[in-house]
C-alpha cells in the first residue's frame, strides 16, 4: 500500500546538463531541501484537484418539474379508472418531464493556502528530478520563430512524441510561437509553475537560467491559484 508521502532524501540528486545537440555538458546537484525535501502525495493531490475545480465553468443546468412546459392538471381522477395514480405531465417519471435534483449552475472555486499551493509546485518538480523524468538543457534560444528548429531539438533530445513542459527564466516569445503548435508541448516561465501544470505532461525539460531560478526559493511572482484558475 502507497503511504501518502516519500521519505525525505538525504543525498544530493545529480542531472546532467545537455546542449541543443542531447550531448552531455555538464552537470547539476540539486539539494531535495531547495523542493520541499520530500514528496507529499496528499498534498499534490489535494492542489490537483484545486485546479481542476477552479477550471470548471459550472454552467450546466436542467429543467425541473417546474420549469419544463406542460399542464400543472392531474392527468386523470385518482380513482375509478382501474390505472395507477399520477399526478401532472411534468413528473420526472414521464419522459418530456422535469429532472428530479438535476444539476444548476454553481461555482466550484475554492483556494487553499498560498504556502501549500507553492509547497505543492516544488514538491512536484522534485517529484520530476526523483523519477528522472526532468531534462536540463544549457540553452534554449532559438534564432527564429520556426517549429523546425524547436521540434529538431526536442527530437535530439528525445522528448519527441511525449507530452512536455518546457521552463525558461523568463518569457520568450520566439520559443513559445515555435513550440505552441507541437502537439503535447508546453512553454511556461519558471515563475508561472503550479503542480498540475508540471505534473501533467510526462517530461519536464528546464533550461539552466530556469533551474536556477526556481532554486531561489518560493518567491513566486504570480499567484499560484490564479494561474490555472
Amino acid at each position: 500500500m502507497a503511504t501518502a508521502e516519500t521519505p525525505p532524501s538525504t543525498g544530493k540528486l545529480t542531472l546532467n546538463v545537455v546542449n541543443k545537440q542531447g550531448e552531455a555538458v555538464g552537470t547539476v546537484d540539486i539539494d531535495p531541501a531547495e523542493f520541499g525535501g520530500k514528496v507529499n502525495r496528499q498534498l499534490l493531490h489535494d492542489v490537483v484537484v484545486m485546479y481542476l475545480a477552479n477550471q470548471r465553468a459550472g454552467t450546466h443546468s436542467t429543467l425541473r418539474r417546474g420549469e419544463v412546459a406542460g399542464s400543472t392538471k392531474k392527468l386523470f381522477r385518482q380513482k375509478g379508472t382501474g390505472n395507477a395514480r399520477v399526478g401532472t405531465r411534468r413528473t420526472n417519471k414521464r419522459k418530456g418531464g422535469g429532472t428530479a435534483k438535476g444539476p444548476k449552475p454553481r461555482d466550484y472555486e475554492y483556494h487553499m493556502p498560498k504556502k501549500a499551493t507553492r509547497l505543492a509546485t516544488r514538491m512536484a518538480i522534485l517529484s520530476k528530478f526523483q523519477d528522472q523524468e526532468a531534462v536540463v538543457i544549457d540553452d534554449l534560444t532559438v534564432a527564429d520563430i520556426k517549429t523546425k528548429q524547436v521540434s529538431g531539438i526536442l527530437k535530439a533530445l528525445k522528448l519527441q512524441g511525449t507530452t512536455c513542459l518546457v521552463g525558461t527564466a523568463g518569457y520568450d516569445t520566439k520559443l513559445y510561437k515555435s513550440a505552441r503548435n507541437i502537439e503535447g508541448v508546453e512553454v511556461l516561465p519558471a515563475s508561472q509553475f503550479n503542480a498540475y501544470a508540471v505534473l501533467r505532461p510526462k517530461r519536464l525539460l528546464l533550461t539552466k537560467a530556469a533551474l536556477e531560478e526556481l532554486r531561489k526559493g518560493p518567491q513566486a511572482k504570480t499567484t499560484p491559484e490564479t494561474t490555472a484558475s
